[in-house]
């Protein structure tokens, strides 16, 4: 007996010893042992011969249901004396944490083969279990991922190659496994490969970088790509994993904004040393301070009005039917007076441009001495092409109806632009002052690829004498109105200051931001209102919506066109930067005969 009793207890000590959990239960499943892991796995100490088939608090099966302990896997095993195996459950502690774990239930039996009661081995696979769910999660991002994610060892070689590179560089990953990385790597950077594998061999971070690698088909790709070590259980370098974004579209993007920069810095200072040149030369041929703030303003009109039609075509050029339409009008679109003719013709953005200033000089002498200054002038435009050796634009201004002209005893800035703009292009200019008007014939060559199709236009169906009627009875003045005017940059708001007080108007304001807009709009009297679309990056469409509330007649002042107005607001008078002082009297006057039955001067608040 003191033998047996010794053999026990050295069994005991042995399974006390063991890190797994162990326990026993006799034939009828009460537990007869269990040693310090098996209570530690539990979370508590069960009463020996009182627990049955489990020291579990409570049992839960792998779908998440509570399993009775009399169906757990140890009273199995006693009921059918045999052992189970594969069979994984939950237990939960006392303190609510729960265990995932793998039960060994192995039936014992006496000298006569009678089952006498079991043992059970406790596996805690919760750690086990985590890591397989996040490698299946993580095998999932990268099975999935449209970049590409490739692992390689020290030497270079690759050792997994996921959908994403598959895609990018058109390798399988069948093709690409076991190959040395440099497959897709140009043969100009294998160094930098070179030196990547030296540093990561060396344990050192190899920060994130951009590069170019090479697809099957040949293609050059632009890279993102970041280098992660990857480490064995002792933590020791084995190899890197590498993620690659392919970044072409985002360098093409760069690459495209490097060139319209460079482009939009080449046309600003161009037109900027445009309207310098043309600054210079007006002055010089002035008559009076007056003569020349006319003059060049028409001309930067000009060059705004050019502008404006090449970018609704994103500077791919401008038709040379509406270059004739802004330039041969001047703002008059109802008279019709005017027609023009010809095919409808793209002229390249510098072309444009000329020609919109050459089409102004005789616009502008048309309406001055020629014969748009009368009512029974007659201006026609008309123009084709040419295609005998190459191509070539013929235009012909012919006016008719004026006052009778004689030829100028020397030639004027606006005679030398006109010449000077043509031959810049290789083209001429022949002007004839017959006794019927003048006659403008304008010779241009032009590219082979540019398209035409022929089109004719006059102006709207109104009579000249209509045209040129006089204004009726009750036409409002624009002298000693009031006018609010809101415009936050200083010069432009000085500018329209000025036009507006030369005109004999009272200026309210200005206003240049939206807090002194409405306050001046709450507490000032004024008949109507010049507002800039854009205050300081702000939009004023709340207070266009005020105005109109109020009753308040109002015109946008603006650079952009009529698509850069508020939506709500996109049938509003427009006054378009620049301006002169003849278009902002013109735009007041429009302002003040809108709906005088209804518009009357705001009282401020201390009034009412």
């Amino acid at each position: 007996m003191t033998e047996m009793s010794d053999d026990l207890s050295f069994c005991t000590d042995l399974l006390d010893a063991l890190p797994a959990a162990i326990y026993t239960t006799d034939a009828e499943g009460k537990l007869t042992y269990f040693n310090q892991a098996a209570a530690d796995l539990w979370g508590y100490r069960p009463d020996l011969g009182r627990s049955y088939w489990c020291g579990s608090w409570r049992l839960f099966s792998i779908d998440g249901s509570l399993l009775p302990h009399d169906q757990c896997p140890m009273a199995i095993t006693l009921k059918e004396g045999r052992a189970v195996r594969g069979i994984e459950a939950i237990a939960e502690r006392p303190d609510g944490t729960r265990v995932r774990f793998l039960p060994y239930p192995t039936p014992l039996r006496d000298s006569s083969g009678r089952i006498a009661g079991a043992i059970n081995l406790l596996i805690d696979v919760t750690e086990q279990r985590r890591l397989e769910v996040d490698t299946a999660r993580l095998a999932a991002i990268v099975a999935s991922s449209d970049d590409a994610i490739v692992s390689k060892t020290l030497e270079g070689r690759i050792t997994s190659w996921n959908a994403g590179a598959a895609r990018i560089f058109g390798y399988s990953a069948d093709e690409m496994i076991g190959q040395p990385i440099t497959k897709i790597i140009p043969a100009e950077l294998h160094e930098q490969e070179e030196e990547i594998l030296r540093r990561l061999r060396l344990g050192d971070y190899v920060e994130h970088f951009e590069t170019v690698r090479v697809a099957k088909d040949g293609r050059r790709i632009n890279m993102s790509i970041t280098i992660s070590p990857l480490h064995d259980k002792s933590g020791r370098v084995i190899g890197a994993s590498k993620i690659g974004r392919d970044i072409t579209e985002r360098k093409q993007a760069e690459t495209l904004q490097r060139l319209l920069v460079d482009e939009l810095n080449h046309r600003v200072k161009n037109t900027l040393a445009t309207v310098q040149a043309i600054a210079r030369q007006s002055l010089r041929r002035a008559r009076s301070p007056s003569d020349f703030v006319d003059s060049f303003t028409g001309r930067v009109q000009a060059l705004a009005s050019a502008h404006t039609l090449l970018t609704q075509n994103t500077f791919q050029g401008a038709q040379i039917m509406d270059l004739v339409r802004e330039q041969a009008l001047l703002g008059a679109p109802d008279d019709v007076r005017v027609t023009c003719s010809g095919p409808l013709l793209l002229l390249d953005a510098q072309m444009a441009l000329h020609l919109a200033l050459v089409l102004h000089e005789l616009a502008t002498n048309a309406r001055k001495y020629g014969a748009l200054s009368v009512p029974q002038g007659r201006l026609s435009v008309d123009w084709s092409v040419v295609t005998n050796n190459g191509r070539v634009l013929f235009m012909r201004w012919k006016e008719k109806g004026g006052p009778k002209v004689s030829a100028p005893s020397k030639h004027g800035f606006g005679t030398i632009l006109v010449e000077h703009a043509l031959r810049a292009h290789g083209g001429e200019a022949v002007i004839q002052y017959g006794a019927d008007g003048v006659t403008c014939d304008i010779r241009l060559p032009l590219p082979l690829e540019a398209p035409m199709a022929i089109v004719t236009s006059t102006a709207a169906p109104h009579t000249a004498e209509q045209a040129h009627a006089p204004r009726p009875a009750g036409w409002p003045g624009v002298a000693a109105s009031r006018i609010l005017v809101i415009e936050d940059e200083p010069f432009v708001s000085m500018d329209l200051e000025a036009s507006l007080l030369a005109a004999g108007c009272e200026v309210v304001g200005p206003a240049g931001t939206l807090d002194a807009a409405r306050r001046l709009i709450a507490a000032s009297q004024f008949e109507a209102a010049l507002l800039d679309v854009n205050l300081a990056g702000h939009s004023a469409d709340d207070l266009a919506a005020e105005l109109t509330r109020l009753n308040v007649p109002f015109a946008f002042v603006t650079g952009y066109g009529r698509e850069g107005l508020p939506l709500a607001f996109r049938d509003a008078p427009l006054l378009s930067k620049p301006f002169n002082y003849e278009g902002v009297s013109a735009i007041v006057e429009t302002l003040l005969a809108r709906k005088p039955d209804v518009v009357v001067p705001l009282r401020s608040k201390q009034a009412q």
